[in-house]
């Protein structure tokens, strides 16, 4: 009985741990809409910043394992 409620216990901790990997999104969005701003090419950049920040958030969650 002492190992069920062990194994509970690790899960809660692990629900609890902050994933704050899905914040490079909409940071690659705001970047490449200032650059795209700058440079006359939005949508480029848009889609630049979008595919930056999945690629950051990615890497985050891989370095977290």
């Amino acid at each position: 009985m002492a190992k069920s409620t062990k194994k509970k216990v690790v899960v809660q901790a692990k629900a609890k741990k902050d994933d704050r990997s899905g914040i490079f999104i909409p940071a690659g969005i705001f970047l490449g809409m200032g650059i795209g701003f700058l440079l006359s090419n939005l949508v480029a950049w848009l889609f630049i910043g979008l595919g930056v920040g999945f690629l950051a958030m990615a890497l985050a969650k891989l370095k977290e394992k």
